[in-house]
This record gives structure tokens, sequence and C-alpha cells, in this order.
């Protein structure tokens, strides 16, 4: 050991774990789409499958079909290891195993296929699981965001433009926006899904030679069975401009997370006070040593690991930049970018549902905020008032904004308002409960949606 080097050492406690996913982030579900174990047993479905193209199209005899369909199950993980290491190639460590355990079929395991064959396969296959689970945090989302706004469709707050009171609004509108931004995300996960699940069984360039005549039938009988497409033109891979546009769509969904749990971080401001995060008074504790805090804690988890998903759009448009038919600089990156983004989009998504359906709202909050921006709040009302009647638009804008600038109920005693509208028609454009538009009904719009 190096001097000055302090080795720390649990005799008791011995892990090697050393990505946060391990043991702190992430739900089991998604995990076990991209544990080692799944995507194992996912790489002996594609051969079964390829095997059964064979035997369909009179390549193999049916017997060794069988024999290979009813061996996968006995395929040890642990001693495919261990050719590994002898071999140093996964996916033929894989085949040998693989051959090992079956009695006829092992000599036709893999015939015609190269390792991106399978890879990329058992890849899609993946995509589909996973997007399947991403589909239902969009829609618990969404959910959740109806009930919440359903509940204050009608509850007026203050809009806020540049971080300063704008105009009223109502809280249930608010979250509208935010519902029909994942519904967006749920629209391009749909539209994309077919066209990123595709996987390819056309051997080591592309072409299909090592197939023979019928390698078409091949590729679309592996893929007929997967419940896949294929790639239409593929290389050595699945082309990744597949895998860049789903990442992207991750990243987007990743940034209206983001979006909505600042949302909620602001709000819960001390000196704003609307909103809050779900916290366990009984339990929780909020500061090692101020214990009055309540910090949006999940909030800002979901916008941390948000950041997280976003930094890795660049490494996957450079894994898509591969020399000729291939190389093998995308492999590494895309081990990192493609369980960490589905992982963690999985576990932010299922803590803004919570975040949602728990979180409190502090009417009598909403409303004094309002008050806080006093008269001045409504002068676009009045001003849009003033142009109803006849007033030169630009000149009750500046009218408006010289009162507001100073002393707004000096606009009651403005001989040139008064020419146009009486003080109790001031007193109704400056009530702000007058002037909320079609949020409500935009919202009740959005209720009906949802509910489809």
């Amino acid at each position: 050991m190096k001097e000055g080097r302090i080795l720390y050492i649990n005799r008791n406690r011995f892990s090697v774990m050393i990505c946060p996913i391990d043991f702190r982030y992430g739900r089991e579900e998604m995990k076990s789409v991209f544990s080692r174990d799944k995507r194992f047993d996912l790489m002996l479905e594609v051969e079964v499958a390829l095997a059964y193209a064979h035997f369909a199209l009179g390549e193999i005899s049916e017997e060794e079909y069988r024999d290979i369909e009813s061996s996968k199950d006995r395929v040890s993980i642990e001693r495919a290891d261990e050719i590994e290491k002898e071999i140093k190639h996964d996916v033929m460590a894989m085949i040998k195993a693989f051959s090992e355990v079956c009695t006829v079929g092992g000599g036709v395991i893999h015939l015609g296929a190269t390792s991106n064959d399978i890879t990329d396969t058992a890849t899609a296959l993946q995509f589909k699981e996973a997007i399947g689970i991403i589909k239902d945090d969009l829609h618990a989302l969404v959910k959740a965001l109806a009930e919440k706004a359903k509940d204050h469709k009608e509850t007026v707050c203050a809009a806020r433009t540049h971080g300063q009171i704008a105009l009223p609004t109502t809280f249930g509108y608010r979250l509208t926006t935010f519902g029909y931004e994942f519904l967006r995300h749920l629209e391009r996960l749909n539209d994309a899904e077919d066209r990123v699940c595709a996987g390819k069984m056309m051997g080591a360039v592309g072409t299909g030679a090592s197939f023979g005549e019928r390698a078409i039938e091949i590729e679309e009988k592996v893929m007929e069975r997967l419940k896949i497409r294929s790639e239409e033109a593929p290389t050595q891979i699945v082309i990744r401009d597949r895998y860049i546009e789903l990442i992207s769509i991750l990243a987007n969904i990743a940034t209206s997370a983001e979006k909505l749990a600042t949302e909620i971080r602001n709000l819960q401001r001390t000196e704003i006070g609307e909103v809050s995060e779900p916290f366990d008074v009984e339990k929780q504790v909020g500061s090692s040593t101020m214990p009055h805090k309540r910090n949006p804690i999940i909030c800002e988890n979901v916008c941390g690991l948000a950041r997280i998903i976003r930094s890795f759009l660049i490494p996957m448009h450079e894994s898509a930049l591969l020399w000729h038919e291939r190389d093998l600089t995308n492999s590494s990156a895309e081990r990192f970018i493609i369980p960490h983004c589905f992982i963690l989009a999985d576990d932010i998504l299922s803590k803004l549902v919570y975040v949602v359906r728990n979180m409190s709202v502090n009417v009598e909050r909403m409303r004094k905020n309002l008050e806080l921006g006093g008269k001045s709040m409504m002068a676009e009302s009045l001003m849009m008032a003033l142009a109803r009647k006849g007033m030169s638009r630009q000149k009750a804008h500046e009218i408006v904004r010289k009162a507001s600038m100073s002393d707004f109920d000096s606009i009651y005693n403005n001989e040139e308002v008064l020419a146009y509208i009486s003080r109790d028609e001031i007193d109704k454009a400056l009530d702000y409960r007058s002037y909320l538009g079609v949020a409500v009904e935009k919202t009740e719009k959005f209720l009906m949606k949802a509910e489809q």
C-alpha cells in the first residue's frame, strides 16, 4: 500500500458494488430487464428462434431443433463465463456452453449467424419490454396529474413569468400543461416502438450470404417468432439511428420530469409555499442539523437523475459513427447508456407519480400570494377592457403602465379612462376570478383525454 493511502475494510460485510443503481436507484422490474441473467436468456431465445427458422425451412432436422429448444433452460451462465475466460469472446462462449448441453443439435446452433445477429436482436427484445414499463409509468403519471387537476380545476393561483407574478390562472390548468406534455411522450413512444425494436439475422456484413438463397425467409421467420421487426438494410449491426431516437425520447421524458419536479420545488419555497411534496412528519428527517426542515428531496432527486439521462445523448450519437460495416467502439458505451437511461427514467417517473398523488396543495396560500400581486396584477385585463370600448390598445397600455409604476388607484380618477369605462367596470376588470380565460375548459378537455 502506498504511503499515505488509507484502506478501509469492513471484514464482516465486504461489497464490490460501485454504481448507485446497484444499491440506491431504480426499481427491480426495470432492473431485471437489463440484468445479466435476463440478457443471457434472451440471447438463448434468439438462438432458438434461429434454429426454428432453419427447421421450418428444412435446413435442419426436427430432432436437432427440438433438442436445441428443450436444452435452452439447462445452459449455465457460469459455464459460459468459464469458457469466455479462455476464448475471450462472450457470444461464442455462450454458443459453446449451449452446445455442450445439447444431444444432437449442438452442431447447428448459431448456423449462419454473426454475434450481432444475436446481441442486437436480444437488445430489441429488451427495448420492447422496457418501453412497456415506461409507457405504464407515463399512464400512471398522466392519471395522477388528471386526478389532481380535477380537484383543483377552479383553484385560482398566480401564474408567474420571469419569476414574477404575472396573471391569474388555475392550479388545475398548470397541471394540465404538464399532463399534455407527458401524453405527447406516450404518443412518441407508441410511434417509435415498432421502429426502434428492430433485430437482424443477416450475417457478418448484412448481406445474408451465410444463410444462402433463403436468407430473407430465415430472417422473417426469426423476427416473426420474436414478434419484432427486422432492420431493412443492416451492416453487421442494427443501424444506430434507431437507438438514438429511443434514447432521445427518454431524454425528452427526463426533461419534462425535471421541469415538473422543478415547478414543485419552486412552489414549495418558504416564501411561496403553495405546494409541497409528501413528507412523513412522524419519522422523516429533513436535515441532520436543522430539525424544522422539510426539503423537497424527491423532486431534487428527480432533477439530478434527469440530468444523467440527458448526459447520455452525446455518447449515444457518437456510438452511431462506426467505421464501414462496423467497429466495436459502440459496444462498451451502449452497455452503460441503454440500461442506465431506462432504469433511471423508470425511477424518476415512478417517484413523480408518488409525489403528484400525495403532494399537499395550500389553497389559502395561493389566495394570499394572488393578493401580493395587488390590483396591478390585473393591468392586462384593464387594458383589454379599454381596448374593447374603443381606446387605442397602445394608448391603453401606456396609461395602465404608468399607473402600475406609481399609484395604481389613480386609474379610478383618470379622465381618459373614465371617458371609456365606469368605475364599476374598472372593478370588474380588476377581479382576478373573472380573468381566467378558458383555463377551466381546457382542464376539462385534458381530463376527458386522460380518461380515454
